[in-house]
């Protein structure tokens, strides 16, 4: 994580382990602003969760869009790859992975670890935030020692300016107080009674500024403010992805943060996070409404020329935009060659491409991969 702009209110040399527990003062988060704002997210992600619902199988949306929250996330991190380079790496195992595929796939791992979790127990706590973390860390370690003495660091400048702009808490004990304080805010409805959405811009905040890991506390609050949503029953599956946002809105995204810990300006840190999930679920919803049209389309193309394809094969071409034939492999199609024979029928009306990758013939669902390839 990156923080762009000055503190003021402390010295940003030293362990910030004052940071003041939660909730923040009501006056300080919520106004008439604040409340038009939270309306209008509430409204666009409520229409999100319904338009998601119509998706025939919305494996083929989860499945597309964690890869995008996974390479966007990583993005911020600056860990970089191409979806074609994701896409492909799908196909090969995952001792062949190298380099930046590897983390944005740890990532979607992350997540779906994570996912799973939150639908067991229902709850925010260290079992669930480290296994995050070490998902997608490909570790075993869990808050980080005091030894480790992590800081932030401003990155960005010409003349390669790396002084210290922010220290995070340190000590497992004092970490872990804030943990655990931090949980209780986001289980405990009662107590703290905020609107879900107003407890995700928190949540998100804090977690930032405890940075309780070695590394990779970015990419796991990105996945655990996705996680929140599904928790509170904002949202059924994790379909919603903010980084993209945050990519577009980098400078502003740390500014704030910075804002919130410097001088407590929540409300405009609150607001930021609103917009972004307002924003982003206008954006899903424009997503589904073309991966369903294609999809539709596709149905009814093959339909009229390949009416031996049934809807369960198509529905695997949309799970993810490359597949093998192996893959498609079910009580209906029973064999590889049988498989090899539909794809390669689908290539001739132009639904599929082929393209070899290792010794394994594999196909790429065209118009799925552009769809998926617009920010």
């Amino acid at each position: 994580m990156v923080y762009m702009s000055k503190f003021e209110a402390y010295d940003r040399k030293r362990p910030y382990n004052n940071l003041p527990l939660l909730p923040p003062p009501y006056e300080k988060i919520i106004d008439i602003e604040v409340l038009q704002a939270l309306n209008e997210a509430n409204k666009s992600l409520a229409e999100l969760k319904g338009f998601a619902r119509t998706l025939p199988n919305q494996s083929m949306l989860v499945n597309t869009i964690a890869l995008r929250e996974a390479k966007a996330s990583s993005e911020i991190e600056n860990i970089f790859t191409t979806e074609d380079e994701l896409y492909k790496a799908l196909m090969v195992g995952s001792s062949e992975l190298k380099g930046s595929v590897k983390e944005v796939l740890f990532y979607r791992q992350g997540l779906w670890r994570g996912f799973n979790k939150v639908l067991n127990t229902g709850k925010f706590d260290l079992d669930l935030v480290t296994g995050v973390y070490q998902e997608i860390k490909q570790v075993r370690d869990g808050i980080r020692p005091p030894q480790t003495e992590t800081v932030i660091l401003k990155r960005g400048s010409e003349l390669g300016d790396r002084s210290v702009i922010y220290t995070p808490p340190r000590g497992i004990e004092i970490i872990t107080k804030k943990l655990d304080n931090l949980f209780s805010f986001v289980n405990d409805d009662k107590v703290y009674d905020y609107d879900p959405l107003i407890k995700l811009a928190i949540f998100h905040y804090q977690f930032e500024a405890i940075h309780p890991f070695r590394d990779g506390n970015g990419r796991t609050g990105r996945i655990l403010s996705i996680l929140l949503m599904v928790q509170k029953g904002l949202l059924e599956v994790p379909i919603l992805y903010l980084s993209a946002y945050i990519i577009r809105n980098k400078s502003n995204y740390y500014e704030l943060l910075n804002g919130v810990t410097a001088r407590k300006d929540w409300k405009n840190w609150i607001l930021y996070i609103l917009k972004a999930v307002e924003e982003t679920s206008k954006y899903t919803i424009n997503k589904i409404e073309e991966i369903n049209k294609l999809f539709n389309v596709t149905i009814e193309l093959t339909g009229r020329n390949l009416p031996h394809i049934r809807k369960n094969t198509i529905e695997k071409i949309f799970e993810q935009p490359y597949i093998s034939p192996k893959k498609i492999i079910d009580t209906n199609i029973k064999s590889l060659n049988t498989a090899k024979k539909y794809l390669h029928q689908m290539e001739e009306l132009g639904i599929m491409s082929s393209t070899k990758i290792g010794k394994e013939i594999i196909y790429i669902n065209i118009d799925l991969y552009n769809l998926l390839s617009e920010i």
